[in-house]
């Protein structure tokens, strides 16, 4: 069959071929190439079907990898129920993160909630602190909302891809991971992984981030699916991409598909052209730059101070952490106090944009000779996150004992003081474990 490549021009182009035929061609309609390429780019060939299906599947049983949330196996619907709540968390652990990195994470999690009862217990501090190192805390928050959601109507996990959509935070990909997974329903799931296996079997070179290039893919990934084992050829087709059929060194020798594989058949012929030429690279957003200022505030107790160099005896250092609202960026995780700037800022714009926070929020006095012990500046922590590039001004500052007075014009903004050995247990998030690393 001749290679096709499917870009977002190809339809419109294809109308208007339809339309020229029909003025000059009147006695004689003739079924345009163009439209036939189009609909053989957006479907698979039972041949292909069957082919792709069958040696995948044997590819899969012969080197799926150990991994925990894949261990659990049985008919009985109590245990299909746990293995669907494990699908769940480690689908949702695994979204921006590595699979090997998830493990230890998924571990812990399993250890403290073995169930989705038992997770709809816990609070958003307890989830945080398991949670911490994961980043995309919104994660966490999801899936702790969406267990008491199940819980509160009826304890019984959703069964089908439609139910499972209506859980806080499970979208159409983590719906059909579970439902075929654990449920056996015959739906698709496309990932990352997913989206590069599928663009490279049919050489599609339209924008993978565009909406109708999804839905086409989707589309695609359903007419793979099998029915008789959905939740392992989903598996396959994940693990496919994430060890053989990488970004940049596919290792296609080794793939179980190649012969079916279009972008493979295109580079032996054309040497110009690459299997890593699919899926099209887009450009990516510009990451945001922004500054803030970091003060470690640490208060120290009467007949404390003699001990304020001894890096021995830090157990009875209290610190200040204030917790981050409800909503947005790092929601509810606790943190040092600090001041976002407006770009870079000298040592004096600084500490005055400090100062002003902690007398305005909680009514701390920073009287240099009688309430402050000493203040250090520590350095400089640039934090990545997706789509931002967080640069951390962080500051010590030691004050003697005085009481937080919260001013009433703050809201409802939570802070606690907490001694060293208590940081250690708490959700903070890894840029905030970096400030207090370098403190």
């Amino acid at each position: 069959m001749k290679n096709k490549k499917l870009n977002n021009n190809n339809l419109a182009d294809a109308n208007m071929v339809t339309k020229s035929n029909k003025r000059t061609r009147q006695s004689k309609p003739k079924q345009d190439s163009t439209i036939n390429d189009i609909e053989d780019a957006l479907k698979f060939n039972q041949h292909q079907v069957n082919k792709i299906r069958a040696s995948l599947l044997k590819w899969y049983d012969d080197n799926k990898r150990d991994l925990p949330w894949h261990r659990i196996n049985s008919d009985d619907d109590v245990v299909i129920d746990v293995k669907a709540y494990a699908v769940w968390v480690s689908e949702i652990m695994l979204q921006q993160t590595r699979v090997q990195t998830v493990i230890d994470y998924f571990n812990r999690w399993i250890q403290k909630w073995p169930s989705v009862h038992h997770l709809a217990q816990a609070s958003i501090e307890e989830v945080n602190e398991i949670w911490a190192g994961l980043g995309y805390y919104r994660r966490a928050r999801f899936l702790l909302e969406g267990a008491k959601m199940i819980v509160e109507e009826g304890g019984r996990f959703p069964r089908s891809v439609n139910d499972l959509r209506k859980v806080k935070g499970i979208g159409e990909y983590t719906a059909g991971t579970i439902a075929s997974i654990a449920f056996n329903e015959a739906v698709p799931v496309v990932d990352g992984n997913v989206i590069r296996v599928i663009t490279r079997l049919k050489t599609i070179s339209a924008n993978p981030k565009d909406n109708t290039t999804v839905k086409n893919i989707w589309r695609l990934a359903g007419q793979l699916v099998d029915p008789i084992r959905p939740g392992d050829f989903n598996q396959a087709l994940m693990e496919l991409g994430a060890t053989l059929c990488t970004p940049l060194s596919p290792n296609s020798s080794s793939c179980p598909v190649f012969d079916q594989c279009s972008a493979f058949t295109e580079s032996k012929i054309n040497p110009s052209v690459l299997v890593t030429d699919y899926p099209t690279k887009v450009v990516k957003v510009k990451q945001r730059r922004d500054f803030s200022a970091v003060s470690v505030v640490e208060k120290l107790e009467e007949g404390e101070e003699s001990n304020l160099n001894n890096c021995d005896d830090m157990g009875n250092n209290k610190f200040l952490l204030v917790k981050r609202p409800e909503g947005g960026l790092l929601a509810s995780l606790w943190e040092f106090p600090s001041v976002c700037l407006d770009g870079e800022a000298d040592l004096v714009t600084r500490r005055s944009a400090v100062d002003d926070l902690l007398k305005n929020s909680f009514g701390l006095k920073l009287n240099k000779k009688s309430n402050i012990v000493t203040r250090e500046e520590i350095g400089e922590y640039v934090h990545i996150f997706t789509h931002i590039r967080l640069k951390m001004y962080i500051e010590l500052l030691v004050l003697r004992s005085q009481d937080l007075n919260k001013m009433k014009d703050k809201g409802m903004m939570s802070y606690k003081y907490v001694h060293t050995k208590t940081i250690a247990t708490l959700g903070l998030s890894t840029g905030i474990r970096k400030v207090y690393a370098v403190v």
